[in-house]
């Protein structure tokens, strides 16, 4: 999973880096990142992601979420779902083509989804 995340950055110009979690944060894997990173940035991709699900639900009839987008000034982060239970971050310089960066992300998701899945967790003990 990591080669395909270091591929990912890769083929996209001005990206920095990339993560896969699950939905509900935990990191999978990672790649640009030490792991205190990629730990902050899976509690923020997961809550985006839920953020986005939510609203969702009550605006878009249900729909699924296909990418959640932040730009700031010197940077994007881009947030898409990944198969059953798991998203797909990629961080990048504001320089980056959103456009391409979400392409990328979808062929790689599209290219291994079964892979990309992530059981739902249960409570202890069911």
């Amino acid at each position: 999973m990591g080669r395909l995340l270091t591929g990912l950055v890769e083929r996209v110009p001005h990206a920095r880096s990339a993560l896969l979690l699950s939905i509900d944060g935990l990191v999978r894997a990672a790649h640009g990142l030490d792991r205190e990173t990629a730990e902050q940035l899976a509690a923020l991709a997961s809550g985006l992601h839920a953020l986005a699900r939510g609203a969702g639900a009550r605006f878009a009839e249900g729909g699924r979420v296909r990418q959640v987008v932040v730009e700031w000034e010197s940077a994007l982060l881009t947030v898409c779902t990944a198969g059953t239970g798991a998203c797909l971050a990629a961080l990048a310089d504001r320089r980056a083509d959103v456009a391409v960066l979400g392409y990328e992300m979808t062929l790689l998701v599209r290219s291994v989804r079964s892979v990309l899945e992530t059981p739902l967790r249960l409570p202890a003990g069911r």
